[in-house]
């Protein structure tokens, strides 16, 4: 895996809103889970960062390392809601505390409804959505604590979705539906905690360069370049400005397109 220092423009050594932090990142093996476990690590957060793939993480945990930060890897499949549970368990254990997740685990299986593969929906289902119904419930607990004793008087939630959550297109009808629903999810659950102060992000992406967007079928069938699109960078930029906000700042939403994307 190739780890870039993510392009934080603003940002000086020094720069460390979040110390005293502890942050998980999910989906955080490559893209721009990766890219957000630096960021916040960068920031001062002490990172929990959870894939199935060890190997990946561990290197990015060594990249973080190396730049003096603090970063636990653990290995669940996101899909699976006992493991995703557990994972948030763990995520405190090893940090002894919680004060930011990240849903960021997604997967997409391009295809038409009529002749689509049911195994395919199911684990979209499972992992876009499901999981994340699963780790916000179970990191609720440890961000409200957090909000309430913690070093910056709040705690943050962001759910990582799509331009998809807002653009159905023909053949990606199923990973659509599961984008819409994490939208609906994450304003509910923003006017359930908005009074004990955990903020709810929802963070939109357009075309971005990750592994789960270069496969068949992706936005260079639609006529934009690759070397148009957005970087996992990017997003995480946005997502660090999200949490870094004064406390009594919530940014609810933001959809970041790359400049040529028309849809």
């Amino acid at each position: 895996m190739s780890v870039r220092e993510p392009a934080d423009s603003g940002v000086t050594k020094g720069d460390t809103p979040l110390a005293g932090c502890a942050a998980l990142v999910t989906g955080a093996s490559s893209g721009i889970g990766a890219a957000t476990a630096l960021s916040l690590a960068r920031r001062g957060a002490d990172v929990a960062v959870v894939a199935r793939r060890t190997g990946r993480l561990e290197e990015l945990a060594a990249v973080i390392h190396e730049r003096g930060g603090s970063c636990s890897v653990l290995t669940a499949d996101l899909a699976d809601a006992v493991q995703a549970r557990r994972a948030v368990e763990e995520a405190v254990d090893r940090c002894a505390r919680l004060d930011v997740l990240v849903n960021n685990a997604g997967y997409v299986a391009m295809g038409s409804i009529e002749g689509g593969d049911p195994a395919a929906w199911e684990r979209m289902v499972d992992l876009n959505f499901n999981a994340v119904l699963h780790l916000s419930q179970a990191a609720l607990p440890h961000l409200l604590r957090a909000a309430a004793n913690g070093p910056r008087g709040v705690a943050d939630l962001v759910n990582v979705s799509s331009v998809g959550g807002r653009v159905v297109r023909r053949n990606n009808g199923i990973y659509s539906a599961t984008k819409h629903a994490v939208g609906a999810f994450s304003e509910a659950l923003r006017q359930e905690v908005a009074g004990r102060s955990v903020r709810v992000g929802l963070i939109e992406p357009g075309m971005t360069m990750t592994e789960m967007a270069t496969g068949p079928g992706s936005a260079a069938a639609r006529g934009l370049p690759q070397n148009a699109w957005l970087q996992a960078e990017d997003i995480a930029r946005a997502i660090a400005f999200v949490v870094t906000q004064p406390p009594h700042v919530a940014v609810n939403e933001i959809m970041v397109r790359p400049t040529a994307q028309e849809h």
